[in-house]
């Protein structure tokens, strides 16, 4: 596949680390994305989630992460870095230590419906959101739009994926680190909601699902935008 007219504005049902590896250096605006998390439920409260080893395989990892071989990857094709990682609590070590030489910021997303699981735990009512970015890299947006935090409802049960993101949650991180004509990169795009914000925002995109399930969601939701 030749870079850009075979990524640019579609939606690639593939390994992640097999298409990036394919991307030339210094090709992304931005990174927005969503890495499977793997939630323990051993005494604890449940939920979602799956180990990446299960979900890339051939890749050792963490129990509860994803391996630094993606995050290299994604500084690599990064024009400067400038990205915004979705994580459980499990996973901000992880992600702070690899990018402990760029400056970084804590978001987080406070869903009104968490699972209602919780037992000799906390509820799972709260995601984190690591923004991390290059010297030189422009925050704009607005007062409003800068704030740290979301409080909203969890939009899982209005598509076929666990952990669906709100679509006007991705729509203000993009309008915060990128202008009109940027590229986006999504590496695990999921239901197509970086997608979606990217087309009504005139970015353009580069979205990345291995579950042929979820890049068809994604697909179907990419046409049904163009509609309106």
């Amino acid at each position: 596949m030749k870079y850009p007219q075979d990524y640019i504005n579609k939606v690639i049902n593939n390994d992640c680390l097999k298409v990036m590896k394919q991307m030339p250096d210094n090709c992304v605006d931005l990174v927005v994305t969503d890495p499977p998390y793997s939630q323990d439920s051993h005494g604890g409260g449940g939920g979602f989630g799956i180990r990446m080893r299960d979900y890339h395989k051939g890749v050792d990892s963490l129990g509860n992460g994803f391996d630094n071989v993606i995050l290299s990857e994604l500084v690599r094709v990064c024009k400067k870095v400038n990205a915004y990682i979705f994580c459980s609590n499990k996973q901000i070590l992880q992600i702070l230590t690899f990018f402990r030489d760029y400056n970084y910021e804590v978001l987080t997303y406070h869903k009104t419906n968490p699972t209602p699981t919780c037992n000799n735990k906390y509820l799972s009512d709260t995601e984190y959101i690591i923004y991390i970015r290059e010297k030189g890299v422009k925050l704009y947006g607005t007062y409003e739009t800068k704030k740290k935090y979301f409080i909203q409802e969890n939009g899982k049960n209005k598509l076929k994926h666990p952990t669906v993101k709100p679509l006007n949650i991705i729509e203000t991180l993009i309008l915060n680190s990128s202008l009109e004509g940027d590229i986006v990169l999504d590496c695990f795009l999921g239901s197509g909601t970086t997608a979606v914000a990217c087309q009504r925002l005139k970015r353009d995109f580069v979205g990345i699902e291995i579950s042929n399930d979820y890049a068809e969601i994604a697909k179907e939701r990419l046409r049904q935008q163009l509609l309106f």
